[in-house]
């Protein structure tokens, strides 16, 4: 978890290209977020082959990624486009949940110490529980998986005596966990969201 002001991308959708410059629906099947300007990959970060995204929209991507708050004149110079084409890709991009633009914050620099991720599993409907456990703030990150676990969940509380009220009181009273198993974190070695465009 790092600093502010970077780009998050998410969700997946499909939907054809249409022919003219500022008006498409691209498809796509793909993306997280963008964090983190300071990674120096070993390997290129992996691309998705058949995203549907036009060479354009990745470039304002990949610009985004770099700068979640450069202006959409700087980024019109830079792949020759009006700033009103880049404003309409930029919000398209958005409003079909290809893209978020928000302000990530830092959890350490936040008070909250501790991070964990919780392994559950769900004795019944895997579904109600992961929405039950959605209405608990300290919860940022939730996945249904296949294997030892149901669920995932990404906690964080501000130390460890926080950490265990948010897991006996709040996570292990809900209808239908089972058991749960905690994994604190100890420190965050490797983050990176520049994926999918490169």
């Amino acid at each position: 978890m790092v600093a502010n002001n970077r780009l998050r991308i998410s969700r997946t959708v499909g939907a054809q290209p249409l022919e003219t410059e500022n008006s498409y629906a691209p498809a796509y099947d793909i993306f997280m977020t963008n964090l983190n300007d300071d990674a120096q990959p070993a390997i290129a970060p992996p691309v998705a082959e058949a995203s549907g995204l036009d060479e354009t929209n990745k470039k304002i991507i990949s610009l985004l990624q770099k700068n979640g708050r450069r202006s959409y004149v700087s980024i019109a110079k830079e792949i020759g486009l009006s700033e009103a084409a880049v404003r309409l890709r930029v919000q398209k991009l958005t409003d079909d949940g290809v893209i978020q633009i928000v302000a990530v914050t830092n959890p350490m620099e936040m008070g909250f110490h501790r991070q964990a991720m919780v392994g559950i599993t769900v004795n019944g409907d895997i579904e109600q529980v992961a929405r039950d456990l959605r209405k608990i703030a300290q919860i940022d990150y939730i996945i249904i998986t296949a294997g030892r676990f149901d669920i995932l969940a990404e906690v964080f509380a501000s130390d460890d005596e926080a950490l265990l009220q948010l897991v006996n009181r709040q996570i292990r009273r809900i209808d239908g966990i089972g058991h749960t198993e905690l994994f604190t974190y100890m420190r965050l070695e490797s983050q990176r969201y520049d994926w999918g465009v490169a």
